[in-house]
């Protein structure tokens, strides 16, 4: 088998799990965050956790980028990336504040996505890199695709941003969030990155982008209507116009 059938092997599995894993996300709340719950093995300490578990997506597009032949729209491809997966591993842990210990099989099982989805979207560069050349720089598809990744980004890093501030002093406990699109939706931070990832499946304008666009709604849509259902009956006074997220209206 050569190194492209193996890559469209890979490439053909995880689209066939990706339905599964939506579906049953609807049935089984990752055991993280205010879902955190027994039954799910030893816990670690959260920073550790993110770092492990996202850290492969960064270096492993980070050391492939290095033996291919770069130009200015690989590039800025790679920047858009490293701003995503670089400030996940190594940057959000750290800002952490009393955050529950993760499950370690939670770490594991995200560990292997990361390792597949960074194995996938860096061989894409490798097989295919040589269609991005500079006229790729001024298409359709790059100029939106990176206007909604660069848009979702946003949204979601304001959105942590808000939710780290809702415990000031220390204070424990669950808070609603407001401010910024936490006025439309529960959880704006799932919104945006989904929102960022189709602006990167439309600007590399690749399967590997558009599979890991499909995992990324089959992740945070089921997670986004559990935390919005948790939030409607914790709190009687949560905003009626918030959504799970859109387009689910719950």
């Amino acid at each position: 088998m050569t190194q492209l059938e193996l890559y469209g092997w890979v490439l053909s599995a995880m689209w066939v799990l990706a339905p599964v894993v939506f579906i049953s996300l609807f049935f089984i709340s990752a055991p993280y965050g205010r879902h955190t719950r027994q039954g799910w093995g030893s816990g670690v300490d959260p920073r550790v956790g993110w770092l492990v578990m996202e850290a492969p997506a960064s270096l492993i597009m980070l050391a492939v980028f290095f033996i291919l032949p770069l130009n200015v729209a690989l590039l800025v491809m790679l920047l858009l990336w490293q701003c995503h997966y670089f400030h996940r591993a190594f940057i959000y842990p750290f800002t952490l504040r009393g955050a529950r210990a993760m499950p370690l099989s939670v770490v594991a099982m995200a560990l292997l996505f990361n390792l597949v989805n960074g194995y996938l979207m860096a061989g894409h560069f490798v097989f295919y890199g040589d269609r991005y050349d500079l006229a790729w720089l001024t298409s359709i598809n790059f100029i939106v695709g990176t206007s909604l990744f660069v848009g979702g980004y946003m949204v979601a890093k304001h959105s942590d941003h808000v939710l780290r501030n809702l415990r000031n002093g220390g204070e424990g406990g669950y808070k609603i969030p407001y401010g910024g699109v936490y006025r439309y939706v529960s959880c704006p931070n799932y919104l945006g990155e989904i929102i960022q990832w189709g602006g990167w499946a439309l600007l590399t304008f690749s399967e590997a982008g558009l599979l890991f666009f499909f995992w990324t709604i089959a992740n945070l849509a089921p997670r986004a209507i559990s935390h919005h259902r948790w939030y409607v009956s914790t709190f009687e006074d949560y905003p009626a116009g918030r959504r799970a997220l859109i387009p689910f209206v719950v």
